[in-house]
């Protein structure tokens, strides 16, 4: 049987959730102004979130993944709050999703998110609540990734097509096959930046036993937990402390923001971050590459953290910081950790280190080490 749990979340502990997605979002995944808005919609309208355990669904269970591809540039026109009230007339994502179960002839049993964050986890929820199915507990990553094929799922060999994709104006398209892991997420964001700037995919369609063998567990509680741990504190440093103590890595870093610039990278573009250490960073400098979520950390010119491992930013406040509010000036501290077992193994096999590997970034001269392998050189001034 079942374990019900309709009511882990309530309008007393949004915040605290929202705080640990920020946290676990790595720079990405959303705002939590969009997700604020989404939850609160939801509850006042009576929409509930029903979780379940991976271990709990059924061998022959459908499940699917999916969320919201879009620009920063909608949000520059319309307010989360005016976008989710759109959607209570139109909902791209849950159009989306009506196009696969068509494509696949039957009913979808559970979703599940492609990532942690402020935006994609919620939207997943609410889409949830409004089908009325439930959502397991988990997500593709532990942590948000800026490609849609960058997932435990894709590294684990389960095929990310057929994906539809639902835009802002209403358009439909279909990828049914894919001469690379790389094309569905290209046609989407081909498709979203000509025809609005907004849009929801469903994809990574899978049965419940292939769900229990390549989905990352327990994310959506844990991002909560988090929240809830680091909401009674005020103080950055211990806020920091707390959140390496519970994702199982270390207080990296503690500067201030002083220079942002873009790069092309093998045809990708690339935000730098280049940090000036404070306190007992004085005389350190850390230089983090972003392609939308912090993917690569490096003190004083020696790696200490690749993408899929996490790299965590707060800001004097204790708040997560997302690459796109980064400004010169911030202060903020960074913390690195291991993603989790089964991110790290996808990321490790054949197909992983394509989809989710450094070349993804532009840094095709490295392959994936484990942070904690790599944070032991990071002593003072880098030796």
């Amino acid at each position: 049987m079942k374990s019900d749990n309709t009511d882990w979340l309530s309008a007393n502990n949004v915040a605290a959730f929202l705080k640990g997605l920020s946290v676990m979002g790595t720079g990405g995944g959303g705002s939590t102004a969009f997700g604020q808005a989404i939850i609160e919609n939801d509850l006042a309208r009576g929409r509930r979130y029903t979780l379940v355990n991976l271990d709990e669904v059924e061998d022959d269970a459908l499940v699917v993944s999916g969320g919201i591809m879009g620009s920063v540039k909608v949000l520059d026109r319309f307010s989360p709050e005016e976008i989710v009230e759109q959607w209570e007339n139109n909902f791209e994502l849950l159009a989306a999703f009506r196009a696969m179960e068509a494509l696949l002839g039957r009913k979808i049993d559970y979703v599940v998110p492609f990532e942690l964050g402020g935006l994609n986890t919620p939207v997943i929820l609410s889409l949830a609540a409004r089908v009325g199915i439930p959502v397991i507990d988990g997500d593709g990553l532990g942590r948000a990734a800026p490609e849609t094929q960058m997932t435990s799922l894709a590294g684990h060999g389960v095929s990310i097509v057929p994906m539809p994709l639902v835009d802002w104006e209403g358009n439909l398209v279909i990828v049914q096959q894919a001469s690379s892991p790389f094309v569905p997420d290209e046609i989407g964001r081909f498709v979203v930046t000509r025809s609005g700037g907004l849009g929801a995919n469903s994809h990574y369609p899978m049965q419940g036993q292939v769900a229990r063998k390549v989905i990352v567990p327990g994310t959506i509680s844990f991002a909560l937990n988090l929240g809830q741990q680091i909401a009674m504190l005020h103080d950055p440093e211990r806020i920091a402390e707390t959140i390496a103590a519970h994702t199982g890595g270390r207080v990296a870093f503690h500067g201030v923001v002083e220079s942002l610039s873009e790069e092309d990278a093998l045809g990708f573009l690339v935000q730098i971050a280049r940090i000036t250490g404070v306190g007992s960073d004085v005389g350190d400098n850390l230089e983090i590459t972003i392609k939308n979520e912090f993917m690569l950390a490096k003190k004083n010119e020696h790696v200490g953290c690749i993408f899929p491992d996490l790299i965590m930013m707060i800001d004097e406040t204790g708040a997560g910081v997302m690459s796109s509010d980064l400004h010169v000036g911030q202060r903020v501290r960074v913390i690195v950790a291991p993603c989790h077992p089964r991110l790290r193994s996808a990321a490790q096999t054949q197909a992983g280190s394509v989809a989710l590997g450094p070349a993804r970034f532009g840094q095709p001269q490295l392959a994936y080490q484990p942070v904690e392998s790599l944070t032991p050189l990071w002593g003072k001034n880098g030796r």
